[in-house]
């Protein structure tokens, strides 16, 4: 057993990313991909205490390091007090903030209630505003560090049904370009990361066989094809990107 002052020293030598919504699905592999770079992920989740244990448990298991933060991303201040907390302990060491978490509640505009509209825009959208402020403060501050948006093709061909989330998940591609040109000077790089039609609870089961006869790969993509994707942007090998949205939707949209 390693003591506690000796963990504190060692958490001190590594990176540090926060990944919101990284207990399940995209986040959860994008969780496991960063721990085993070497990152210490701080896991968000909002209420599924029992999937964010999981993770948690199968980041140590595999020798990486990690903690769980619970706050509800679309609560501005939760978030206010999370993040505040989240800086204060890991000031020099924040190095790359991922945005994965989000809500979907599909329905024709006709049809769509102000209630479901206003869920999915402040979840999925009002909340990088909460996050993102705080956590860049203190990249700009260092002079560098990652911004990566998990935005959607949604967000940039749009879908029926999904007005709503295409509005929230455009809107962040829009956030990302800006906000790298702002943070570019400082080594501060922002992108966003658009995925396609992934294997996860988000996707319906029922349709996984007549969505992917739409995708020219034949196919439905896999989390760790994202998480891949995301640690390359987080890794110096992306020292020369930013502002770049990245497809991996095997070719659905191009």
């Amino acid at each position: 057993m390693i003591a506690d002052e000796d963990q504190q020293v060692a958490l001190e030598k590594k990176k540090v990313a926060l990944v919101t919504g990284g207990s399940r699905g995209i986040g959860k592999a994008i969780t496991e991909r960063l721990a085993k770079d070497g990152f210490h992920v701080i896991i968000n989740f909002r209420s599924n205490s029992t999937e964010a244990q999981a993770t948690l448990d199968s980041v140590i298991e595999n020798n990486g390091s990690a903690e769980l933060a619970q706050f509800d991303i679309a609560d501005r201040e939760a978030v206010s007090k999370a993040m505040a907390a989240i800086c204060e302990r890991h000031a020099d060491s924040l190095h790359t903030l991922v945005l994965c978490a989000g809500i979907r509640h599909d329905d024709l505009l006709i049809f769509m209630s102000p209630e479901n509209w206003d869920k999915v825009l402040t979840t999925d959208l009002m909340s990088f505003y909460s996050v993102v402020k705080p956590f860049v403060r203190h990249l700009l501050l260092n002079r560098a560090g990652r911004i990566i948006v998990i935005s959607s093709t949604s967000g940039e061909s749009g879908l029926p049904g999904q007005v709503n989330y295409s509005a929230a998940k455009a809107g962040l591609i829009g956030a990302t370009k800006a906000l790298a040109s702002e943070c570019a000077k400082r080594n501060v790089l922002v992108n966003a990361v658009t995925p396609g039609f992934i294997d996860t609870d988000m996707l319906d089961p029922a349709k996984t066989k007549e969505m992917a006869a739409r995708v020219p790969l034949g196919r439905v993509g896999h989390p760790h094809e994202v998480a891949s994707v995301v640690s390359f942007l987080a890794s110096n090998e992306s020292s020369y990107i930013t502002g770049q949205v990245i497809r991996v939707n095997g070719g659905i949209y191009m």
